[in-house]
């Protein structure tokens, strides 16, 4: 399965997380993109455990579920494994070997890149560019997984009627979507470097990009379940309930104050706290402004309070700013979603690769 597919023909991005499979096709005339279809539906229970996934039918039912809201007639896809699930390594070739000789001295050498052995491992590699020490190097980045994180992602596809064409890293669909927002709000002659805060249910991760690329990524655990959790527990609520009314209002007045300000101040000290790991390590070169993704950067007034205590520019991630969209599509739904569907999009982009 290639993380690095050459050239592909639209394919839809599918991102599975532990609260809601995203689906989203895009269309390319010239420089422009358009949506041209897509689907958030929410999943009644986690079927992911540590990223991996743990109930296929689950998510394939979800997923056909998209497919058919979404009226999209696209049958192959491309989804991501965790950052998390996945090695990277920069190594140095010589730079007159060609793909397939490079294939075969990296299967030769996999051994001291990868703790694992062969027969359990998908992997592919990428050349980044000729090394700056030595001109006759090129660098090299190699990517693994085990083959089970990939295996579970190609069957839950087929389970829903579609073949994977990509098996990408979120990681790396992040990085993609991030270059639909950096001309919105990055200055195009000074290097900068822009953390992106993805908190979606149950994972923040940040990711750090400068200069376009990603340099450092941090997960932790904490995410939207918790508030759901907090209003189910104070208001006496379902799960359900709990959700639908945290996207949809109808809750008590003192719900602001006692509830959704104290989610929204330790939502800022877990930025806070994963930006504190980068910055020493990179004290010179600190970060220049931040990107809030994911399902929690819908919170009305998250971009201000983080503005406000972290002292640097916020802004919401929408990678659908300056596109177009088809009929089909409602864009007050798209426009409530776009902060969540970064990966999503990452994973679409790669129809134009």
């Amino acid at each position: 399965m290639s993380w690095f597919n050459r050239k592909q023909n639209a394919v839809l991005g599918i991102d599975i997380s532990s609260a809601a499979v995203k689906l989203l096709e895009l269309s390319k005339s010239g420089n422009n993109f358009r949506v041209e279809s897509f689907a958030v539906i929410p999943l009644r229970q986690d079927p992911l455990f540590d990223k991996n996934i743990t109930n296929t039918d689950v998510i394939a039912e979800a997923i056909k579920i998209a497919l058919k809201q979404s009226k999209t007639k696209l049958k192959r896809a491309t989804v991501a494994v965790s950052g998390s699930a996945v090695i990277t390594k920069i190594i140095t070739m010589p730079g007159s070997l060609t793909d397939i000789e490079m294939e075969e001295q990296i299967m030769m050498e996999a051994d001291q890149y990868v703790p694992y052995s062969l027969d359990e491992v998908n992997f592919d590699f990428e050349v980044q560019g000729v090394n700056e020490k030595n001109p006759e190097l090129v660098d090299v980045l190699l990517v693994a997984s085990r083959r089970e994180n990939v295996d579970d992602r190609v069957e839950v596809l087929l389970k829903a009627g579609l073949k994977a064409s990509i098996v990408d890293v979120e990681t790396f669909a992040m990085e993609n979507a991030f270059s639909l927002l950096s001309g919105n709000f990055v200055s195009s002659t000074e290097p900068q470097t822009v953390a992106i805060a993805d908190i979606g249910s149950t994972i923040a991760v940040l990711t750090v990009l400068r200069d376009g690329r990603v340099v450092y990524t941090r997960e932790q655990k904490f995410g939207g379940k918790q508030l759901t959790e907090e209003i189910q527990r104070r208001y006496g609520l379902s799960y359900e309930e709990a959700g639908s009314a945290k996207r949809h209002g109808g809750l008590p007045d003192n719900f602001t104050v006692d509830v959704l300000d104290p989610f929204k101040k330790a939502m800022v000290q877990q930025i806070q706290r994963s930006m504190q790991f980068f910055v020493p390590l990179n004290a010179s070169r600190g970060i220049n402004s931040i990107v809030l993704a994911g399902g929690c950067a819908s919170i009305a007034g998250i971009d201000k309070l983080v503005e406000t205590t972290l002292g640097m520019p916020a802004h919401i991630a929408n990678p659908f700013k300056s596109m177009t969209q088809s009929p089909k599509v409602n864009l007050e739904d798209l426009r409530n979603d776009a902060p969540a569907m970064m990966i999503a999009c990452g994973l679409a982009l790669r129809s134009f690769d």
